[in-house]
C-alpha cells in the first residue's frame, strides 16, 4: 500500500523547517543555538550510501545529483551530467559495513517532495521549488571526532560542502 502526504520534513528533533523553500532540513543546532553560533557543537552529518560501483545500476540523467561512497576506490562521488565526479581522493573504507542485502533491490526507496520520481535511490528528494539544507557543522575537521567514511555536511566556517573520505575532509565551494 502506498501512502502520499505533502509536508516539509525536519530530522533530528527540530520542531520546524527553515524557510518556505525547504524540502528537508536537519537539526544543526544545539540547545537552541543557531548553526552559525560559534559555540554550537553539532557534529552530526549525513552518511552517504556505501557500495561498490559494480553494484550500482545503470544510471540515467534522471539520477544526476546522486551521491555515494564507493568502497572499491574509497572515493565519495556525485553523478553529474551523466558521469561520476570524484568529490574526494582515495580514503579508507576499512570501517565501513557494506549493506549486501538484496531485500530492497526492486524497491524505489523513499521519495520526499513528489508522488513519484524517475530517479532510483534509497532516499529521493524530488521538488521543483524546494531544496535540502544539509547538517551544518563548524569546522568538521576539528569538531567531528570520529567521522565515518562518506560523511557529508555544510561547514559553517569555510562556507562549503565538506565530505570525509575515511582519512581526510574535502571541501567544495
Amino acid at each position: 500500500m502506498m501512502v502520499f502526504t505533502n509536508a516539509q520534513v525536519s530530522i533530528g528533533g527540530k520542531s520546524s523547517v527553515e524557510g518556505n523553500s525547504t524540502l528537508l532540513d536537519f537539526n544543526s543546532t544545539v540547545s537552541g543555538k543557531k548553526a552559525t553560533d560559534t559555540s554550537t557543537n553539532n557534529t552530526n552529518g549525513i552518511i552517504l550510501p556505501t557500495l561498490k560501483m559494480v553494484n550500482v545500476p545503470v544510471l540515467t540523467s534522471a539520477n544526476n545529483g546522486t551521491f555515494l561512497f564507493n568502497t572499491e576506490d574509497n572515493i565519495a562521488k556525485m553523478y553529474e551530467n551523466n558521469v561520476w565526479v570524484d568529490l574526494t581522493t582515495s580514503g579508507d573504507s576499512s570501517v565501513v559495513v557494506e549493506n549486501t542485502s538484496t531485500e530492497s533491490a526492486d524497491l524505489k526507496g523513499v521519495i520526499i517532495g513528489s508522488e513519484s520520481s524517475n530517479a532510483n535511490g534509497v532516499l529521493v528528494l524530488e521538488s521543483s521549488n524546494k531544496a535540502v539544507i544539509l547538517p551544518r557543522i563548524i569546522d568538521p575537521h576539528i569538531n567531528v571526532k570520529t567521522p565515518y567514511p562518506g560523511m557529508m555536511c555544510y561547514d559553517v566556517s569555510s562556507k562549503s560542502l565538506a565530505v570525509f573520505d575515511g582519512v581526510l575532509w574535502h571541501y567544495w565551494k
